[in-house]
């Protein structure tokens, strides 16, 4: 029989918390269902569904007074009870068991105080009888212990509830009689153990009655002997008198009664006897059923545990030769969903920790960590042998004479033969391939590093290179015609193709091992063989994936992205020193070949951007570094040779840079390619610079002399890079700056020679102009030193001989300059600044001295013409 819920503690506990704070006790708690005629005709439909509710029968002490409360609680959306009604129970006055319900389980309760008697009060139904006259039983009990009356009972039966407190109370107990003939069985419940049994009949009544039932204790199977017995009895009565039979017929009838009254009682007995069997029927079919499904479940289970004997066989002594690998990735897959078959949920949880599963995981696990550490141990030697036969056979590297590009295709393919092994040791234990990713990067870097020395020194041996300068500011370097590049081509082409073998084959290389080392990790890029001058095909890296089809799309922020660069750079460190050699080896034969090797490593980078391994991208980054130091180097090194030629140079003159400047871009551009504009754009700008500050400050050197060697120099400058300069923007930049700075140092070297020829004429010039800031033109004449005499005086001076004069400052301007082909451009300046400045002086004559003849500015520049 089912556990009562008045037994059940916690639910006491919940209640008496759901009431904290009103000092109530409970003394019987037990859960009910609430619904309003369900068993009724006239039920309807919306209330024919029960609510789960807990009924409490609780007592509050009042001094000497107690008082008892019937308590309905019911149960929030989180699941806690909470009050929900409270009835007093002095105000219960009836107590019906609802008779349309055929289990007898439900009853109502009527309370004399409810507001509206028209609606039907609640029906409260149990789990059983046994529950329904536990609860009734408390009720009538309080009722009687505090109010000292009972309420109205209806639809139970006395003898059924006076049997049923007998046999469901262990103590003995005290009886008592009730009013108007009810009797029945009341305890108390507390402490889930039945303690008090108070009975509402007589002693002797209860002796009558137990006398009765004993003459009459039948099973389930006396019915029929039962009935034989009445035939029996009835029959001898017949056989009677019939005066006799009548005259007892008073007796007979209440005989009867009584018997009828005791069978009634026997057949309800009966009935639920009838339904426990059925119960228990019910039950012993559900157990069997159960049965079968738990033995068909065992077969399984058994089936799971079983090692079949070839796969247990090869995972702890098998052979890992080519042959043998079908059989060996059989067990592996075997294996693995064995070890997955005894996991939660692929198996059930109430499995999961029999001994018997407990132990064959162990087993599994066992056999797993043996297979795992043989077919490590087996690929380590296996790896370490390929590459040390390669190693020791001297066909698969470069030698004297003979360029061999590295092929790795046999390697591969004998490695391929053990990828999905790879797949499924990560499988079954990933920290496994953290060392055979170690020991294969180990021996294929030693692979790598001598296939790239050997092939870096036959390209040295084998590339004949023209002389060329390698410095270009020296006072020893001449100023001749451009060395042509094509004397140095083969250092470029030596590197390209330096680029064009090992950079597809590192890149081939990590994408190789990233699939073949089973890296979750995006599919790395085949596009780097970006070189013009690469032929070659790329090698397809999928061949290398061991996956089965279902990693197409791969997390990109996947975790394994920084131990696979870290195991690329185990792969392939110490591989950057040969090209580092090869580089620094061109940069003394010819440091100008820098540019075209900045361009060609630019041309590889560009093709990386989508290369996720990294160390390839690293190495052509460092590569570019490289290139662009040791150019550095070789600008530093020009810079010096400019600031010491400052040191050293004669003022007068082109300085000897500016024309070996020229020669120096001419050949920069030459070795142009790509995208190495940049490099050379800024090599510009930094001589240039330079040569401009270290030209300053040469001509401030004899300030007498500097404009002559600004306006030579920057000239010659721009002589020797006016073709350049249309064709070069940051040239022409530096083109247009010597420009101006030309324009000026002639303007200021002009006007020099021309105040020195006609000192006189301009000094009074310029003194007019000052006066007129102060005084009318018309006052100025009045002034000391300043009348018209003075005019005549200084124009006789200054411009009689004017022939004379013109070619002392023809003579002037030619004194100096070394540059005899700047000399008529100049005169033509020194002419029309001249004429310019007199034009200027006539116009104040005329204005400060009228009627003054002064001989036209017209006429002197006819005069000039001739000359």
């Amino acid at each position: 029989m089912a556990r009562s819920s008045a037994d059940d503690v916690e639910l006491k506990r919940a209640c008496e918390a759901a009431i904290e704070g009103t000092k109530h006790k409970v003394a019987l708690s037990i859960r009910v269902a609430k619904s309003r005629g369900i068993f009724g005709k006239s039920a309807k439909l919306g209330r024919q569904m029960a609510k789960a509710r807990v009924l409490a029968i609780t007592t509050k002490s009042k001094g000497p007074k107690t008082k008892a409360f019937l308590r309905v609680l019911k149960y929030s959306n989180g699941g806690v009870l909470e009050p929900a009604k409270l009835y007093k129970l002095k105000h219960l006055s009836k107590v019906e068991v609802i008779q349309n319900d055929p289990s007898g389980c439900t009853f109502m309760l009527g309370f004399d105080n409810l507001r509206s008697q028209s609606v039907a009060p609640s029906q409260w139904t149990m789990r059983n009888k046994d529950d329904r006259n536990r609860l009734l039983l408390c009720i009538l009990n309080m009722s009687k212990e505090v109010l000292g009356r009972l309420p109205k009972v209806v639809g139970m039966d006395i003898v059924e509830m006076a049997l049923w407190a007998k046999e469901n109370t262990p103590v003995a107990s005290n009886r008592i009689r009730v009013e108007g003939g009810l009797g029945t069985s009341i305890f108390i419940k507390s402490d889930s153990q039945v303690t008090v049994e108070k009975e509402l009949v007589s002693q002797a009544e209860e002796e009558d009655m137990e006398t009765l039932l004993g003459t009459y204790v039948m099973g389930v199977g006396e019915a029929e002997a039962f009935s034989e017995r009445m035939k029996r009895e009835l029959q001898a009565l017949e056989a009677t008198n019939v005066y006799a039979l009548l005259e007892s017929e008073t007796l007979i009838e209440e005989d009867m009664d009584e018997w009828l009254g005791i069978f009634n009682v026997k057949l309800r007995h009966m009935r639920e006897d009838i339904e426990s069997i059925e119960v228990r029927n019910n039950k012993l079919e559900l157990h069997s059923a159960n049965y079968k499904i738990l033995i068909y479940e065992l077969d399984k289970l058994i089936q799971r545990l079983h090692i079949p004997n070839e796969f247990a066989a090869i995972l702890t002594g098998g052979s890992f030769d080519e042959p043998y690998m079908v059989k060996n990735i059989e067990a592996c897959e075997w294996l693995t969903g064995a070890i997955n078959r005894l996991q939660v949920p692929n198996l059930d949880p109430s499995y999961a920790n029999m001994q018997a599963v407990k132990e064959k995981r162990a087993e599994l696990e066992k056999s797993k960590n043996t297979f795992v550490r043989r077919a490590s141990e087996f690929l380590r030697n296996y790896f370490s042998g390929l590459v040390d036969f390669m190693i020791n056979d001297k066909k698969y590297f470069s030698q004297r004479g003979v360029l061999k590009r590295p092929d790795h295709a046999d390697l591969r393919y004998k490695c391929r033969t053990y990828a999905r092994l790879l797949q499924h040791l990560k499988s079954l234990d990933k920290n496994s391939l953290v060392p055979l990713r170690k020991a294969y990067c180990h021996s294929l870097n030693l692979l790598l590093r001598r296939e790239a020395r050997e092939f870096a020194n036959e390209l040295r041996a084998s590339t004949k290179v023209g002389k060329a300068p390698t410095t270009w500011f020296e006072s020893s370097a001449g100023s001749g015609p451009v060395p042509n590049s094509a004397e140095t081509a083969a250092l470029s082409d030596a590197y390209s193709k330096m680029l064009t073998v090992f950079i597809p084959l590192l890149v081939d290389e990590s994408s190789f091992f990233a699939h073949f080392m089973c890296f979750d990790v995006p599919g790395l890029s085949n596009g780097c063989r970006s070189g013009s001058d690469s032929n070659e095909k790329p090698e397809d890296a999928q061949e290398g994936t061991v996956s089965d089809g279902n990693n197409a799309k791969i997390n990109r922020s996947s975790s394994e992205l920084g131990p696979l660069n870290d195991s690329l750079q185990e792969l392939l460190d110490g591989i950057q020193e040969d090209f580092y050699s090869l580089v620094d080896w061109a940069f003394k034969a010819d440091p100008l070949r820098c540019i075209s090797m900045h361009g060609i490593t630019e041309r590889y980078l560009s093709g990386q951007k989508a290369d996720t391994a990294g160390f390839v991208r690293l190495l052509l980054d460092d590569l570019e570094t490289r290139i662009s130091i040791n150019f550095g180097r070789f600008v530093d090194d020009c810079i010096y040779m400019i600031e010491k030629t400052e040191r050293n140079a004669r003022q007068m003159g082109v300085l000897p840079y500016i024309p070996r400047f020229s020669i120096l871009a001419t050949r920069m551009e030459q070795y142009i390619q790509g995208q190495s504009r940049d490099l050379v754009d800024q090599t510009y700008t930094k001589i240039v610079s330079i040569m401009f500050v270290c030209l300053e400050r040469t001509a401030q050197m004899d300030p007498k002399y500097a404009d002559i060697v600004l306006l030579e120099n920057y000239a010659a400058f721009q002589n020797s890079l006016y073709d350049l300069a249309n064709v070069v923007p940051t040239l022409a930049k530096f083109y247009h700056q010597a420009s101006e700075s030309y324009d000026q140092a002639c303007t200021r070297h002009i006007n020099m020679v021309i105040f020195i020829t006609f000192e006189r004429l301009f000094l009074f010039a310029r003194r007019i102009e000052e006066l007129m800031f102060n005084i009318s033109p018309e006052e100025i004449q009045f002034q000391a030193a300043m009348s018209k005499a003075d005019l005549r005086k200084m124009l006789k001076a200054s411009l009689s001989g004017l022939d004379k004069t013109i070619n002392a400052m023809y003579k002037k301007l030619q004194k100096n300059l070394t540059s005899e082909e700047l000399l008529p451009s100049l005169w033509e300046k020194c002419k029309n600044d001249f004429l310019d400045k007199y034009g200027s002086f006539v116009k104040l004559v005329h204005k400060v001295y009228p009627g003054e003849s002064v001989p036209p500015a017209a006429e002197m520049r006819e005069l000039l013409s001739q000359m």
